[in-house]
């Protein structure tokens, strides 16, 4: 900590609140390699402890409402001696660290499990055991039933007799301004909760008819797709230096070569890899199956050189893991995301989907006339039919077998 900064918080200080434990917290930013930043979290946390002293607080009384309180109303208003920390997304990340060490400790209550987490926990265990769900998926459609519950049952008892179907229509219909598409996502979340009551032998008929289907017409337009040449220019994006650049690469040549998902992505393991068989084995997710795929050299070749030259030294075995602290623990979805957006600005593009390098390949398979049961198995579908809406023929071969118009003369 920088001599100025000792002056105000001295992180040896016997009346702090948590003089007890900063050793032992300094001794998790050390092993999570935090670096630079491991200062001034120390310092948010020793800032922490002046006002938890002024509030007459004891550490056992932290946890997430009180660190929010810290953070919305007194950070804001600081007027302690300077310098301390005062940048929101730091502080708050400081603290959250701090609470789950407390937590581990004994020191700070786990947080109570109330109804709608015990009802959200069972509803997601039975998404991913019945339907084998995507976590993203359960996640999102969690936090869309969390919603409902919260709305229509607040802290008290669920009781499913409490809702009626003019409250599960307006519920799913939202606002005015809502989109089909909105729409059809709230319904299909609000559909499936509905689906797992039934399953636990409650009466949900007239609920479920009641849930809103819009029109939608899955066929009407084709999907989104890269051309060869913007294919080229995305993986050419990682030429020049960029932050994580052969990490970035080789996460898009696994989304663009193999038709990974994101969690399939931040899933890799590194004994996944068979560098002699030249296979990569992706573990069961979406389709509730592990496949093995051909890995294609140019893939092969990045994730090798990501490994060797870039990927710092760490125990955890996922192939892709952070560059920032805690240094050498796995990425989340989120990096994947900010990887191939921060691609699509270095070109200029507005684009912001991810999943646009699943449909190209699936467009290039069927444009290289590779039967559609491999396009299947290679995108890792369960279904045919769903390979072919993934992946058609695009229009310039269509306009190539097309005939002319009866009595039509150029």
């Amino acid at each position: 900590m920088p001599t100025h900064l000792t002056l105000h918080l001295r992180t040896d200080d016997p009346t702090n609140a948590f003089t007890a434990i900063i050793r032992t917290y300094d001794d998790l930013l050390d092993a999570g390699r935090y670096g630079q930043k491991r200062r001034r979290y120390l310092a948010s946390v020793v800032h922490f402890g002046q006002w938890l002293d002024g509030e007459g607080l004891e550490p056992s009384d932290v946890d997430a409402a009180l660190i929010g309180q810290f953070l919305s109303k007194h950070l804001p208003q600081c007027t302690c001696p300077r310098p301390v920390p005062l940048r929101l997304i730091e502080v708050r990340a400081a603290l959250h660290l701090l609470l789950g060490l407390l937590q581990r400790l004994g020191i700070a209550p786990l947080p109570s499990s109330d109804e709608i987490a015990r009802e959200l926990a069972c509803f997601d265990d039975k998404m991913r055991e019945v339907w084998g769900l995507s976590k993203g998926t359960r996640d999102h459609r969690c936090r869309i039933i969390r919603r409902l519950l919260k709305r229509q049952f607040g802290i008290g008892r669920i009781d499913l007799t409490q809702l009626s179907p003019s409250i599960i229509r307006a519920f799913v219909l939202g606002d005015a301004d809502w989109s089909t598409s909105t729409i059809r996502v709230m319904g299909g979340a609000v559909r499936c909760y509905l689906r797992h009551r039934k399953l636990l032998g409650d009466d949900v008929h007239d609920l479920l008819r009641a849930v809103p289907r819009p029109a939608y017409w899955r066929d009407a337009a084709l999907p989104e797709a890269l051309s060869p040449d913007e294919l080229n220019q995305l993986l050419h994006a990682f030429d020049a230096p960029c932050p994580s650049r052969r990490r970035g690469y080789a996460i898009v040549r696994c989304l663009a070569d193999l038709g990974l998902r994101s969690s399939e992505i931040i899933s890799l393991r590194l004994e996944d890899i068979s560098w002699q068989e030249g296979t990569v084995r992706v573990a069961a997710g979406k389709a509730r199956r592990a496949d093995v795929l051909p890995l294609p050299h140019e893939t092969g070749v990045a994730i090798a050189d990501y490994l060797l030259h870039e990927r710092p030294a760490s125990s955890r075995r996922e192939v892709f893991v952070r560059h920032v602290a805690p240094l050498g623990e796995p990425v989340g979805r989120r990096v994947v995301q900010q990887t191939v957006h921060a691609a699509y600005r270095r070109l200029g593009w507005d684009r912001t989907r991810v999943h646009i390098l699943r449909h190209t390949l699936g467009s290039r398979l069927v444009n290289a006339g590779t039967p559609m049961k491999q396009i299947a198995d290679l995108l890792r579908h369960r279904s045919i039919v769903t390979s072919a809406i993934y992946a058609r023929v695009d229009a310039a071969r269509l306009s190539a077998v097309a005939l002319p118009w009866p009595g039509y003369k150029a």
